[in-house]
């Protein structure tokens, strides 16, 4: 994996690079990295895949907390596609990043040739109930030291919840508590959790590009009716049930790679 270097809106934001052959923009999700789309991408199907680290993510600057937005996310994300002139490119991401994409998509479609949403969080609505448990961890960081915050997470019925619902979000919300820095990671949580990709249904009703959207199931951050009707929303899109994290985490791997280098060779 190579590193770059983009600048916009006085910030410098990291952006990583692998594999070889035409480019997909592919973002990660919410307190993740340029790691997370590169450990599920199909790398034998003479594609390259390019991760915009967003704001306050991986090795991106992280600048001022109140800008932490999808609005903002996806601007850099443009930014970055217009500074390269990849457009139109195929846009995707996982969670976050398919809500950033969704936006770029209906924002500026000009720049985008295809799209992946993967496990979304978001449809058109800010503040989806399945991002409770990301507010929680960050109210609780807001509050209180990590250990007592870690505790009284613990102790919540969200984590009992989850605990059946969706084991491996509850791995990764374990994780924040000690992602440094904590004060970033606390407004992260905080602010996207109560955000929105800022796009109507009818807006989404009018993209009219190749799209793919994956889903799976025993994962309460992503719901799986979320994303089928993520899937009947936009004309065409074509819906794929993967196996979760939660069951296999190597079949997971391995179901997302298969369907995406399918998708990537079907356009060519």
């Amino acid at each position: 994996m190579s590193q770059l270097w983009h600048e916009h809106d006085g910030l410098r934001l990291a952006v990583s690079e692998t594999g070889a052959g035409q480019p997909m923009v592919f973002q990660h999700g919410l307190c993740g990295d340029g790691k997370q789309p590169a450990e599920v991408f199909p790398y034998d199907a003479g594609w390259r895949c390019l991760t915009l680290e967003c704001r306050g993510h991986g090795q991106s600057e992280a600048g001022p907390h109140e800008a932490f937005s999808l609005v903002a996310f996806a601007a850099d994300v443009v930014s970055l596609i217009e500074k390269l002139r990849l457009g139109p490119v195929v846009l995707g991401g996982i969670s976050m990043g398919a809500a950033i994409s969704t936006r770029i998509a209906v924002t500026r479609p000009e720049l985008v040739g295809a799209l992946v949403l993967a496990r979304p969080a978001w449809l058109d609505g800010a503040r989806p109930p399945n991002m409770a448990p990301n507010a929680l961890v960050g109210g609780l960081l807001r509050r209180y030291p990590p250990e007592e915050a870690r505790a009284r997470f613990e102790a919540s019925d969200i984590a009992r919840r989850l605990a059946r619902e969706g084991p491996d979000n509850l791995v990764s919300l374990r994780s924040f508590f000690s992602r440094q820095p904590l004060d970033v990671t606390a407004e992260l949580l905080c602010r996207i959790s109560a955000d929105g990709p800022g796009v109507t249904r009818r807006e989404m009703e009018a993209l009219r590009v190749p799209t793919l959207v994956m889903g799976n199931s025993l994962d309460f951050a992503h719901p799986l009716e979320m994303a089928r009707e993520l899937a009947k929303t936009i004309p065409g899109a074509r819906m794929v049930d993967i196996t979760s994290k939660a069951v296999d985490r190597e079949l997971y791997g391995k179901d997302f790679r298969a369907t995406l280098a399918a998708f990537l060779r079907e356009l060519g």
